[in-house]
């Protein structure tokens, strides 16, 4: 793709897909030009941490299920997602496998009865662990973004948590807001 920043919406991503359509960041990719994919590094169950167990509601060290994944923008790493459920919810379904998920998550929590209907997104910016650096392929001196996303159902419960890493230089983070 030719151009070096990618502006990036939330609300694709937090609405369930209508069956057979397909992956909403590979859609969003080729829109522009490219050809966006993902790996999935790891999706099982882990311990949740003081602040996903705080994102989520629950106690610190209490089962959560992830999904931990590196997304790709034409074969070069974008963003590392780690996506988190609730046991009670994850445990069992496609959520806590490796598999890619046909619709993706969001639809498939809709057909558990998960629906989201609030988010709220807290975005921050720091330098990368050694680890994010030689992940997403940045200099000594680039700093990242990290948005802290929770969605909540109707009767005002986390249903998932995503902590998303991001090289700042290449991004834009674009918030639409309605009001009344």
């Amino acid at each position: 793709m030719s151009d070096s920043t990618w502006t990036s919406t939330s609300m694709p991503y937090l609405t369930p897909q209508e069956s057979g359509q397909g992956d909403v960041w590979a859609a969003e990719a080729a829109a522009k030009g490219g050809k966006g994919s993902q790996r999935i590094v790891y999706a099982g169950e882990v311990a949740a941490s003081e602040e996903v167990g705080g994102l989520l509601g629950v106690e610190a060290g209490e089962g959560v299920v992830v999904r931990r994944r590196v997304i790709e923008l034409d074969g070069v790493p974008c963003e590392l997602t780690d996506t988190y459920y609730p046991a009670a919810i994850a445990r069992g379904t496609p959520l806590a496998e490796r598999g890619k998920i046909a619709g993706g998550a969001v639809t498939l929590l809709a057909g558990l009865g998960y629906r989201g209907v609030r988010v709220r997104e807290d975005v921050t910016a720091r330098m990368p662990s050694p680890e994010e650096r030689e992940v997403l392929r940045l200099g000594p001196e680039e700093p990242v973004l990290r948005l802290s996303r929770v969605t909540f159902d109707d009767g005002d419960r986390p249903i998932q948590a995503d902590l998303m890493v991001m090289p700042a230089h290449r991004q834009r983070l674009r918030y639409e807001i309605r009001v009344g």
